[in-house]
């Protein structure tokens, strides 16, 4: 039965046995779909072994001095986390030069997402994101009863100043994802700085860092240099990619201490779980291993440039450790095709590319099976079962 209006333009739906009134615009709230498990996946369609490249995780998994900090962690399973995450914050305060006060720990960078829309949206407020960029921005404006104001990449790029003139007096948050998922592009230095000079002091600018460990562009800009500026900027970033622990959800947010004690005023408490502290604080000290990841994913999207060159498919280039590559035929079609051979991308239909597709940086073995499966799946009359 279709949802049925009730008093102050709130609905519900009659199928319900509580008939509660869920606000329009969270009704209008399109959810965020993430990419299948590999477990579903291979029961889904009978196969096994397969590769996810799909996802943009680590391919080497995470570090081995995280794995032995969870099986130390393991035996305080009965206590509480450490609600404040001290030995976190102060690793990463030193990690990254500021102080601990200035950041604020998430359940991953949704948690912080979400936490600055409760501090600073209201319903009326707009938000403007790039768009297609990370779908979440759009869910977290639309949970404050905010409008999201989307502004088309330019040549796959954040469009800047294209973002800057659909800033009005309504507007409260700008959002730059650097790099930009899905595309991989970032921003140059100068060009965010004519853009945060311009930004009306009533407006936030989060730049969301998710990948910018993998970045090799020199004039990339990055917003933790900005913590100190007349503008205020937040800067997310995670352990969910380059430290491989994005099954343990823990990402973190750097900003101006005020706002910091605003946002821990509506942080729900032991957000981020003691097995994931743990592994974060070993993760980061493990250099070794991110310089392995690194090199892994830098000499990867140097051989796939090459080999899809080879084929004559456009892979275009990337600051994170996934490409975007149009394969000149309908994504999802060929989605399924390399699917029913065990190797699993990403569509980019939904982010409004129908030819693109969306591939992470794999071992190498698995970077040569992706190729493998892409010639199957693209010669002439295959019928890939």
């Amino acid at each position: 039965m279709s949802p049925v209006a009730s008093e102050g333009g709130h609905r519900f739906d009659e199928m319900k046995v509580m008939k509660l009134p869920i606000p329009d615009y969270i009704q209008n709230i399109a959810p965020y779909v993430p990419g299948k498990p590999i477990e579903e996946l291979e029961r889904e369609y009978g196969i096994s072994d397969s590769v996810k490249l799909a996802s943009n995780e680590n391919p080497l998994g995470p570090s081995p001095k995280a794995i032995a900090a969870l099986d130390r962690a393991l035996a305080r399973l009965h206590r509480y986390p450490d609600g404040a995450g001290y030995e976190l914050v102060e690793r990463l305060a030193s990690h990254l030069k500021v102080t601990a006060r200035e950041i604020v720990l998430g359940n991953g960078s949704d948690d912080l997402l979400g936490m600055l829309a409760r501090v600073l949206l209201k319903p009326g407020d707009e938000v403007v994101v790039p768009d297609p960029s990370f779908l979440m921005y759009t869910i977290v404006a639309q949970s404050a009863g905010a409008t999201p104001v989307k502004v088309p990449l330019k040549q796959l790029c954040i469009d800047l100043d294209g973002m800057l003139e659909r800033i009005g007096p309504r507007t409260r948050m700008v959002f730059v994802c650097n790099p930009n998922n899905p595309t991989g592009t970032v921003a140059g230095r100068q060009a965010f700085e004519s853009f945060l000079a311009a930004v009306p002091p009533h407006v936030l600018v989060v730049v969301d860092e998710a990948y910018f460990e993998f970045v090799r562009d020199r004039n990339a800009v990055s917003g933790l240099n900005y913590l100190k500026a007349e503008q205020t900027v937040v800067t997310l970033r995670t352990f969910s990619k380059a430290y491989g622990l994005a099954g343990l959800r823990v990402g973190y947010g750097v900003m101006p201490v005020p706002l910091a004690g605003y946002l821990n005023r509506v942080r729900m408490p032991f957000n981020v779980n003691s097995l994931a502290q743990a592994a974060a604080v070993a993760a980061l000290d493990d250099v070794d291993f991110l310089k392995h990841t690194l090199d892994t994913v830098h000499q990867g999207l140097d051989f796939l440039y090459r080999e899809l060159g080879r084929r004559g498919f456009q892979a275009f280039p990337s600051e994170a450790n996934f490409l975007l590559i149009d394969v000149q035929r309908p994504a999802d079609d060929l989605f399924e095709r390399m699917l029913r051979q065990g190797v699993i991308v990403r569509s980019m239909r939904a982010y409004g590319y129908p030819q693109y597709i969306r591939l992470s940086v794999g071992r190498p073995e698995d970077n040569q099976r992706f190729l493998t499966a892409l010639d199957r799946a693209c010669a002439p009359g295959a019928q890939v079962q």
